[in-house]
C-alpha cells in the first residue's frame, strides 16, 4: 500500500511537471530546469526513501544534493554595475567608463544633433569642433575625446582652430545633480564616497599621467560642490 501510495504522489509530481512544461515559455522553462530538475529528483528519492528502498532513494537525494551544489557553482556572477561618470555641457553629453577609461559622448545641438561621437567619423569631428567655435566648454570637451580617439588630430586641425584650446571651465555655476555624474555617485552619497570617487578618478584623468586638464578641473569642481555642505 505504501509503494502505491508513493508510486501516485511520484506520478502526480510528473504530471504537474508536464503540465508546467507544456504551459511555460521554452526560454523561461530551460532557465527553470536548473532548478527544477534536482527539486524533482529530490522528490523521487523521498519518496522511493519512505517506502522502505533507502539505498536507492538516499542515492537519489544525495544525487540532487550534487546536482544542485554544482548548478549553483557553475552560475556566472553578477556582475555590478559599471560606474560612469557624466559631464555635460550646452552641445554635449559625455559618459565617462570608470573602469576601462572610455568616453563616448551624444551631440545635443548643431548640425549633428543626436548623433554619438563614436558614429562619426574624424572629418565630421573636425567639422563639429568649427561649429562649436562660440562653445569653448562644449569644444574642450570635444578636446578631451578626439584626443582618445585620434591622437594626431590636432596636427591635422585647421590653424584658426586652435582658438578653443586651453579655455577655462564656463563659469556658470555646477549643481549638485551635475556634481553627482560628474562622479558617477547617487544623490546624497557621503562625503567619503565623494572623496573616494574624486581619487579614483584623479587617478585615471590627472593631467601629469596623460589626462586632461578640462576633466580634472570639472571633476575637482563637482568634489568641492558636494563637500561644501560637509565643512
Amino acid at each position: 500500500m505504501g509503494i502505491l501510495i508513493a508510486l501516485v504522489a511520484l506520478l502526480l509530481v510528473l504530471l504537474g511537471a508536464v503540465t508546467i512544461f507544456v504551459r511555460a515559455d521554452p526560454a523561461k522553462m530551460a532557465d527553470g530546469m536548473k532548478t527544477l530538475g534536482p527539486i524533482l529528483l529530490a522528490l523521487a528519492g523521498a519518496a522511493i526513501f519512505a517506502v522502505g528502498r533507502s539505498g536507492l532513494g538516499g542515492i537519489m537525494l544525495v544525487g540532487a544534493a550534487a546536482w544542485y551544489g554544482t548548478m549553483r557553482m557553475n552560475r556566472p556572477a553578477q556582475q555590478p554595475p559599471r560606474k560612469r561618470s557624466t559631464v555635460r555641457t550646452a552641445a554635449l553629453e559625455m559618459e565617462l567608463d570608470h573602469k576601462t577609461g572610455g568616453l563616448e559622448g551624444l551631440v545635443l545641438a548643431g548640425r549633428h544633433e543626436g548623433k554619438m561621437l563614436g558614429a562619426m567619423n574624424l572629418a565630421e569631428l573636425q567639422h563639429l569642433y568649427r561649429e562649436l567655435s562660440g562653445d569653448p566648454e562644449s569644444r574642450q570637451l570635444l578636446e578631451t575625446y578626439l584626443d582618445g580617439r585620434f591622437p594626431v588630430w590636432r596636427k591635422n586641425a585647421e590653424p584658426d582652430s586652435g582658438e578653443g584650446l586651453g579655455v577655462a571651465p564656463g563659469a556658470g555655476a555646477m549643481t549638485k545633480e551635475e556634481a553627482y555624474k560628474i562622479l558617477g555617485l547617487e544623490a546624497g552619497a557621503a562625503a567619503a564616497d565623494v572623496r573616494k570617487a574624486h581619487r579614483r578618478l584623479m587617478q585615471r584623468l590627472h593631467p601629469d599621467i596623460g589626462g586632461t586638464s578640462f576633466l580634472a578641473a570639472r571633476i575637482n569642481e563637482a568634489k568641492d560642490v558636494l563637500l561644501s555642505n560637509h565643512n
